[in-house]
């Protein structure tokens, strides 16, 4: 399964579960990748907006995140850490808890989908547990995330995998372009560009 390098920049219209816009933007840095961008979204009550820079390495692990976002109750801010033994900290915190995590995710964004898919050689049919350290839109709360992720079919201009989450209990397939970014998230988000 190859894929082609990111675009420098996607948007997504976040519909279903919410209503929102999210943006990102991709660079190479030194020894790895850079995404950086912002979602704002309306969900059930309540208004959020979060901003994100993620650092990973070459092979799409990542190394960092810095996480801000604003909602009715103010601002917060959250730096994510991954140190190469694995061990993961939380505004400088110990969270062991994450140990085992290769991967940030984040609750406000269809962007994050794209770190395993890189990161991983899959086979069709063969699924392949992701857990990852899981970014709460509303207050930055980190949590750990299981998930998995099956290679469905590979298509010469898409990708499509079987996606689940026993944290959260919920299935769903999710098609790819072959830069390996979300095209559609049911019930979550489309991209427009």
């Amino acid at each position: 399964m190859r894929l082609t390098p990111p675009p420098a920049g996607a948007s997504w219209t976040h519909v279903g579960a919410r209503a929102g816009f999210e943006i990102a933007f991709f660079d190479d840095v030194r020894d790895g990748h850079r995404l950086t961008g912002q979602t704002t979204a309306h969900e059930s009550l309540a208004l959020w907006s979060v901003g994100y820079d993620v650092t990973v390495d070459n092979s799409w692990t990542t190394v960092s995140a810095h996480v801000t976002n604003l909602t009715t109750t103010g601002r917060n801010e959250l730096v994510l850490t991954r140190a190469r033994d694995g061990e993961w900290a939380a505004n400088g915190e110990r969270r062991p808890e994450l140990d085992g995590c290769l991967d940030v995710d984040f609750e406000s964004s269809a962007v994050t989908n794209t770190l395993p898919v890189h990161r991983l050689e899959f086979v069709e049919g063969e699924g392949v547990d992701v857990p990852a350290a899981f970014v709460r839109a509303d207050d930055l709360r980190v949590e750990r995330l299981e998930q998995r992720y099956t290679l469905v079919e590979a298509a010469p201009e898409w990708l499509l995998f079987q996606y689940e989450s026993s944290t959260f209990d919920f299935f769903c397939e999710l098609r790819y372009d072959r830069a390996g970014l979300v095209v559609e998230y049911p019930g979550i988000a489309t991209r427009q560009g």
